[in-house]
């Protein structure tokens, strides 16, 4: 699901807290729950917050509905949409496919999709973690025929995985030539996505569940598609207009999968920080790769691209970027971080690795915005 970051401002209503379990409260994790305490008004959708320093959870409580104006609260159970918070995990599916010896970082889109046009030869895997690939940006092909042909996808006839590739191939360029430059790429991710279920011969879905979900124990995290998955304790995206709340859950683009298709709840998503930091999947010495800022060919530092667009959160700065993680350091503190922005949903998980810190926010509202709150959250536990 496309990353969609924009600025907003909280709202600030009388609190709605929904039931959470207790844990350890001591002076800096008072102050963080104050944060969230007026966020929510009862009746309206909300948001879960995970807060664990040095492997305990200190805070994890949800706040709102599932779904606005229902008795449906949210709790640490309840799925929401990640968005691009998914490319994590997408970009730990293929970490595991090189661990298994069936990929290469420097495999060729052209050696895994034959009939891929000439300018795959030159995006590798790597390109395509690191968002290097140049490849163009699937909505904008979208978008372009649509104009050209009249809409072909709608949120209820979503596109798909496959059709991303199709209008990929039916390019003759890139953006800039691979490993050239730096650019936000949900096509790469969705391709990821593709790769993954290409090289390990099951689908997607069913290899992040056989390999990531059900190894962690992470038993309610689902890689959803409408119509074809059903969650029980799932909640549903909304958009703040003329001051309500309107239920705004699904786009044309919600059913893609490597990009932002993954539901996780806070309790999963506990359980794969525990992974993360206690190598789980993959040794200490495989991880590396994905946690070395990428550099562009000539050995010079990437940066955003110097057009502003929703895909673009600072225009022309420089960019620190892994596979599936950004790894810009906060106020000196080493950490690895991702957001999630798209119809109905804001997420975030920020790592601060040597702080032994990690904050996950959920929001199923557009009108919070939970990266600038972890942060917050985050000035009550960094010693400097």
């Amino acid at each position: 699901m496309p990353f969609r970051p924009k600025m907003m401002i909280p709202m600030l209503f009388l609190g709605a807290i929904c039931p959470s379990k207790e844990h350890p409260a001591g002076q800096e994790t008072q102050r963080a729950e104050a944060v969230f305490a007026n966020l929510v008004h009862p009746g309206n959708p909300g948001l879960a917050v995970l807060v664990k320093k040095d492997g305990q959870i200190l805070v994890e409580k949800a706040y709102g509905q599932r779904r606005a104006g229902t008795n449906e609260t949210i709790s640490s159970e309840t799925d929401f949409r990640l968005a691009s918070f998914t490319k994590q995990f997408t970009a730990m599916a293929i970490m595991l496919l090189v661990h298994d010896g069936k990929l290469h970082y420097e495999s060729k889109l052209t050696d895994i999709f034959p009939g891929f046009p000439a300018y795959g030869k030159a995006i590798t895997v790597r390109n395509l973690l690191t968002h290097t690939s140049g490849l163009p940006d699937y909505e904008d092909l979208m978008d372009r025929l649509g104009k050209a042909q009249g809409t072909t996808w709608t949120p209820e006839h979503q596109i798909q995985d496959e059709e991303v590739l199709a209008l990929l191939e039916k390019e003759s360029k890139g953006k800039f030539a691979p490993g050239t430059g730096w650019a936000y790429s949900n096509s790469g991710y969705v391709v990821l996505g593709l790769i993954v279920a290409k090289v390990s011969g099951i689908t997607y879905e069913e290899f992040l569940q056989q390999r990531i979900f059900a190894p962690l124990g992470m038993k309610q995290t689902v890689v959803y598609q409408k119509e074809k998955h059903e969650i029980s304790n799932r909640a549903y995206g909304h958009s703040l207009e003329n001051g309500k709340f309107i239920l705004t859950d699904q786009s044309a683009t919600s059913a893609t999968l490597g990009d932002g298709g993954i539901y996780s709840n806070l309790e999963d998503l506990s359980r794969w920080d525990d992974a993360l930091t206690n190598h789980t999947l993959l040794s200490a010495q495989e991880m590396p790769p994905a946690l070395n800022p990428v550099k562009l060919a000539d050995g010079g530092e990437p940066h955003w691209p110097k057009e502003a667009d929703d895909d673009n959160l600072a225009p022309g700065q420089p960019v620190s970027y892994g596979f599936g993680w950004f790894l810009d350091p906060y106020q000196g503190h080493p950490r690895m971080w991702h957001s999630g922005s798209t119809m109905g949903f804001r997420t975030v998980i920020e790592r601060f690795t040597a702080d032994r810190l990690t904050i996950v926010i959920l929001c199923n509202r557009t009108d919070l915005d939970p990266a600038k709150l972890a942060l917050q959250v985050a000035q009550y536990y960094l010693k400097n």
